[in-house]
Formats: C-alpha cells, sequence, structure tokens
C-alpha cells in the first residue's frame, strides 16, 4: 500500500459519532433540514446547526462550507450538496467537485481529520459503485496533491459499502 493508502480507511460506523475534526454533511443546496445523513447530522448536533446554516443560506453543488459540530464528537461539519444522479459526465464531475472542495476548505482550516458519507447514494440516486469510485479518485488525487487532511475516513452505512472502499484502497499502488 502507499503512503496515500495509508492516510484513508473505510469504516462503518455511525458517521455522527466519529471523533474527527470535520465530518462531511449530505446537505441539500439550500441548507434546509433533510432527511438521511443529514437528519442523523442535525440530530445529534442539536438546533444550532440548523440555526448556523440558516444563517450561510445557500450551499449550491459543488459548494462546501462549514459550521461548528455544537454537540457532534466532530469539531465542525462541512456541508457540501451532491448533484441528483442522471447517469452524465458532467454528474460525475460534479460529484467529484463535491469531495475536492470539502477537502480544499479542510486543509484552509487546518485541519488533520475528515470523514465523508457515500455522498448522493441517498435519495439523489446515485449507484454505490459508481458514487464510490468517483469519491475516491478525487479523494486520492486532492491527498496526493496536498499533505493536509492527514487521514481521510468513508464511513459507511453498510458494509457492502465499506468493503467496496476498502478493496479501492487496498488497490492503490
Amino acid at each position: 500500500m502507499t503512503q496515500i493508502g495509508l492516510r484513508l480507511r473505510a469504516i462503518t460506523a455511525d458517521i455522527t459519532q466519529l471523533r474527527v475534526d470535520a465530518l462531511v454533511n449530505a446537505a441539500n443546496a439550500m441548507l434546509a433540514p433533510g432527511g438521511g445523513v443529514d437528519g442523523a447530522i442535525r440530530a445529534a448536533a442539536g438546533a444550532e446547526l440548523t440555526r448556523a446554516t440558516a444563517l450561510i443560506g445557500a450551499c449550491p453543488t459543488p459548494s462546501a462550507v462549514i459550521t461548528p459540530g455544537f454537540k457532534l464528537a466532530a469539531r465542525y461539519v462541512i456541508h457540501t450538496a451532491a448533484p441528483v444522479f442522471t447517469g452524465s459526465s458532467e454528474d460525475d464531475e460534479l460529484l467529484a467537485a463535491c469531495y475536492r472542495n470539502a477537502l480544499i476548505l479542510a486543509r484552509e482550516q487546518g485541519l488533520g481529520s475528515v470523514a465523508f458519507p457515500a455522498l448522493g447514494t441517498g435519495i439523489y440516486g446515485w449507484p454505490a459503485a459508481r458514487a464510490a469510485q468517483i469519491a475516491f479518485g478525487a479523494v486520492v488525487s486532492e491527498l496526493r496533491a496536498h499533505e493536509m487532511p492527514q487521514t481521510v475516513i468513508f464511513c459507511c452505512f453498510h458494509d457492502a459499502d465499506r468493503v467496496r472502499y476498502q478493496q479501492l484502497i487496498d488497490g492503490l499502488v
């Protein structure tokens, strides 16, 4: 495994319980309360998170914004809105940009550890395998170009997703 591979982890866990510098929220472009990962993060963080995102107002795809983690174990939450899956290569690039922009923001804030859910694979309809390939490629590209963040975690809800990410990590040469 390469040095980059040593900076990557794939786990099956509740992202709201992770002690990391930042976790990434699968937000919507209006930063309005939603379900899935967003709903879980907001429930664990408390009402302050929704107030903070309301002050920001919007997060158009593929931008990223940051808030405190409030009651979460994570210090910060980086919010990004994946595109709705249509199957186009333009959407692939937008999804990759969500990952890159989240990592750029983490780096600008001096954050050493970031945890990502599988962005877009819920209500936005991304096939898990395609989303994983895009996510992995974008993250590896950023890690090859920069020393920070030091650790990136792919935090999966299902063990099948964790296995998929772990295989990608193990395949790094």
